[in-house]
């Protein structure tokens, strides 16, 4: 990325930062250009479509990423499954914690204060 400190990034500076922070080893990704030798200037790509990175030929391809998919899906909707449960288990204990609060006030204001007996004068 070249030093531009006057403005802000050029079109192709962004997209050239976005390839060396997804790619930082500069491997071939499908869909993307093949990355340049330092110093070599390369004619400014447009951005690849997001299709072309995931598309393929080979069915049986396809169906191994749906497949791969179809495993995150579950595993998302377990965690937020899970969330959910921590979520309701948080409100029933906060809940039950302001009842028991409550309850408590409740029965030291129904009951009158006990006074310490008095002792008697002449009892020392």
């Amino acid at each position: 990325m070249s030093k531009n400190a006057a403005g802000p990034f050029t079109p192709e500076q962004a997209f050239e930062f976005m390839q060396r922070m997804w790619n930082p080893f500069g491997l071939s990704l499908p869909g993307m250009p093949a990355p340049q030798a330092p110093g070599v200037q390369s004619a400014p790509t447009p951005f690849p479509s997001p299709l072309g990175m995931f598309a393929t030929l080979d069915p049986a391809e396809v169906e191994k990423k749906i497949a791969e998919l179809r495993v995150i899906e579950g595993w998302l909707a377990m965690s937020l499954n899970f969330m959910q449960m921590s979520i309701k288990t948080l409100e029933l204990q906060k809940s039950s914690l302001e009842a028991l609060h409550a309850g408590v006030a409740a029965a030291s204001e129904s009951q009158p204060r006990r006074q310490k007996p008095r002792e008697a004068k002449g009892d020392k």
